[in-house]
């Protein structure tokens, strides 16, 4: 039976250190990255990438639990709190590098190997995600972005998914994440795009087999990043 989206896409997308993997392995560009299984190692991780960093849950989403951490009293402070918590998710340590992005980042939503639409996601707060209070406003898509979102799609295998990007201040673009449960309540209307519409039709061409998800034959344990 096929789905929309399949189970090895959700278990790549629904892990960032699956995704983080799953980009490197696909030469897609993304933030520098570390995974530390002890406070001390997550310690030297943070460092070896420099303040501020960026402390992240491995599964989550709307940015919650998202930590900017700007020196070493900082890292110290919220490793302790997260080794004392107690949860198997506290105990893994994803650490990326901090990006000084302009007061937004971009999302493009990619269905069946197109990219259909995108929005810029606007904050004063470093965290954008519209979910945490940021303004969408649509996004045009240049060759660049279409490319890059494509790439993305198909290194976690495709389907319907939203692909996040970051301005680095030398004007490239980095993969961030890659979401398979996007949401779209906030895209609608500035992009003018019926997203759900449009992932209806595509349910159903897979369903009549017109039409198949983006596959990809690594295993997804295979990694070039870094672990402390």
């Amino acid at each position: 039976i096929p789905c929309v989206n399949n189970a090895r896409v959700a278990t790549i997308c629904g892990d960032k250190l699956e995704t983080n993997m799953a980009l490197i392995r696909a030469g897609v560009p993304t933030p520098q990255a570390r995974v530390a299984f002890t406070p001390e190692s997550a310690l030297t991780a943070i460092e070896e990438l420099g303040y501020p960093a960026v402390l992240k849950p491995a599964v989550g989403s709307w940015g919650r639990l998202l930590a900017k951490v700007n020196d070493r009293e900082a890292a110290e402070a919220i490793l302790e709190h997260k080794g004392t918590l107690g949860s198997y998710h506290h105990s893994i340590f994803y650490v990326q590098e901090y990006i000084d992005k302009p007061d937004r980042d971009l999302r493009t939503f990619v269905i069946g190997g197109e990219t259909i639409c995108g929005i810029v996601r606007s904050s004063s707060h470093w965290i954008t995600n519209t979910a945490r209070g940021g303004t969408a406003e649509i996004l045009p898509i240049t060759s660049e972005i279409d490319a890059l979102s494509l790439a993305a799609a198909e290194a976690v295998g495709g389907g319907v998914v939203a692909v996040d990007l970051l301005e680095t201040p030398d004007g490239n673009l980095l993969v961030n994440e890659v979401n398979y449960t996007m949401e779209f309540r906030n895209s609608i209307t500035p992009t003018g795009v019926n997203i759900p519409s449009r992932i209806i039709d595509y349910v159903i061409q897979v369903g009549e087999g017109r039409d198949g998800q983006l596959s990809t034959n690594h295993s997804p344990l295979a990694t070039s990043l870094e672990v402390s």
